[in-house]
This record gives C-alpha cells, sequence and structure tokens, in this order.
C-alpha cells in the first residue's frame, strides 16, 4: 500500500507572501503539511519536533508538481537487464558521471553544437536521477525514488527510500525502506493525491469567492480561479507524456554502479551537478 498524505493550513492561517504588499495566489494557499504512507512506514514524519503535525511543512503545491512530473518515468517499466542500475544508489557508485562532463571552455569535437548528444555516462545518470522525487528544497533531504518492473506476470512499482539522520534533521522511518505494490496501486496513489488537492483547492477557492478575498491580501479571485481550472488538467496532460527512453544508450553503462565505465577518457568535471537533473517545471505543462 502507497498513499500521499497531506493537510492544508485554515484559510486564516496560512501566510501571505511579502511583507510591504501581502498576496496569495494559487500555489501559496496550499500552504500544509504531508506525508507518504508505504507499507507500514510513515515516511517524511521528522524526529526532535513537539510541533502537532511532525511532518514536511511546505507547499503541497510543490509535492503535487512534482509527483505529476515524474509519473511517467516511473511508469516506463525497466529492462531486466538494466534492473541492478536502476536499484543502485548513486553515491555507490565507483565513478562521478560529472568527471564526463567537458567545461564551457573546453574543445569540443561537436563544433559546439548545443544539440549534441552527452556522453553516454551522463545520458545514463540523468535517467536514472529522472526517478528521484525532488526534495531538494528541504535541508538534509531523503532520497525516494520509484521504478517500474514487469516480470513473470507481475507488473509493480519499487519505492526506495534511503535518509541518514546528521544529528539535527531525522524521520521516524528506517534509514532504508525498499517495497514493491502494484502499478495500479501507485497509480491510485497519484490519482487520489490530485483528486484530493483539486477539491480540496476547488472549495478553498469557493470560499474565498464568497468571503470577496482576505483582509489586507492582494489575491486576484478571478485570476486564481482561471488558474485552478488550468491546472485541473496538469495530471491528465503529464500522462500523455512519454519518455521514449533511448535504452541503446542507457546500456552504454549498466556497469555504472559496480566497476568502470565503458567509453573515452574522462573529461575534466564541472562543480556543480544542477545540470543532471534539471528543475521539474522544465516539463510542466504552460498555460
Amino acid at each position: 500500500m502507497i498513499r500521499f498524505r497531506f493537510e492544508l493550513y485554515p484559510l486564516d492561517e496560512v501566510s501571505p507572501w511579502g511583507s510591504d504588499q501581502p498576496r496569495l495566489h494559487w500555489f501559496g494557499l496550499t500552504e500544509g503539511w504531508y506525508w507518504l504512507e508505504a507499507g507500514r512506514q510513515e515516511l517524511l514524519r521528522r524526529t526532535r519536533q513537539v510541533h502537532p503535525h511532525p511532518y514536511i511543512d511546505y507547499y503541497l503545491a510543490r509535492l503535487w508538481e512534482d509527483v505529476i512530473v515524474l509519473t511517467p518515468e516511473v511508469l516506463e517499466p525497466i529492462p531486466d537487464d538494466l534492473q541492478p542500475f536502476i536499484a543502485s544508489d548513486a553515491a555507490q557508485w565507483t565513478c562521478d558521471p560529472l568527471e564526463f562532463v567537458a567545461e564551457p571552455d573546453e574543445e569540443r569535437s561537436d563544433d559546439g553544437n548545443a544539440d549534441a548528444p552527452d556522453h553516454p555516462v551522463v545520458t545514463a545518470a540523468v535517467w536514472h536521477g529522472e526517478h528521484n522525487l525532488d526534495f531538494g528544497y528541504l535541508r538534509n533531504p531523503p532520497k525516494i525514488r520509484f521504478w517500474r518492473t514487469i516480470r513473470g506476470g507481475r507488473d509493480e512499482i519499487t519505492m526506495d527510500w534511503r535518509h541518514e539522520d546528521d544529528g539535527e534533521i531525522g524521520f521516524t522511518a528506517d534509514p532504508t525502506v525498499r517495497l514493491s505494490v502494484p502499478t495500479t496501486a501507485y497509480l491510485e496513489a497519484v490519482h487520489t493525491l490530485n483528486r484530493e488537492l483539486m477539491d480540496t483547492m476547488g472549495q478553498r477557492i469557493e470560499e474565498l469567492e464568497h468571503r470577496r478575498g482576505l483582509p489586507g491580501v492582494d489575491l486576484n479571485l478571478i485570476q486564481l480561479r482561471r488558474e485552478h481550472e488550468d491546472r485541473r488538467h496538469w495530471f491528465a496532460k503529464n500522462l500523455d507524456r512519454s519518455p521514449k527512453t533511448d535504452w541503446s544508450v542507457v546500456r552504454h553503462v549498466p556497469a555504472c554502479c559496480s566497476v568502470t565505465f565503458n567509453g573515452p577518457t574522462p573529461r575534466r568535471a564541472k562543480q556543480s551537478c544542477e545540470h543532471l537533473t534539471g528543475p521539474a517545471s522544465a516539463h510542466r505543462p504552460r498555460p
């Protein structure tokens, strides 16, 4: 069993954005807390918290956006020969993919073509990272990854949780948790998250319209209603997106998690790995 759980703050407790001219919008109105039920584990429940709801305190819009953007990658079945690679932890790899990324001022064999393919090692690392649920907005964030396996008549999604308590930020769940659920159960969890958030926000907007906004807060009710109607279609639009992974490229690096990579001599590494993941917004539907 897997389930995304959340609660929103009451309207009068939502924190407006800005101090001089307080304002709110759809994203800001999703302020609340959330967690993930996985089997008998309650993930994202913090330790060392005296708060009545010791979970991730943030905007539900962020979790919702990241989950629906992630789902097409999760639903793409992983070939059997790449199962060890997708199941591996990047921290255990014997080679850093960044070593295969050229500095901007280095000589290039592709005549500076921005559309030239990345080194296969980088491509494989990006593909591996696209199965992560992004928690980069948190301090000492956990790692949660999902991938799909179809084998022997079984169609399952595996969820892998990892977190190290740094002495300040920790979670009540075990340091490592891995479980598999039917793909239909994962899809139901995502559908439920989408439906419950859309229903809750719809009710919230109706209340705001009835109250004619919030005292002292700049809130465009017409734009708020328009954005809500647009966001109601985001999940369906993302489900229509197919990753179309080039397995021949990813297969260049199945040994990434255990032995040295195949391919040419690696180039000097960049200091930042931001390009390996990219913002979730790159795949989000636009108005």
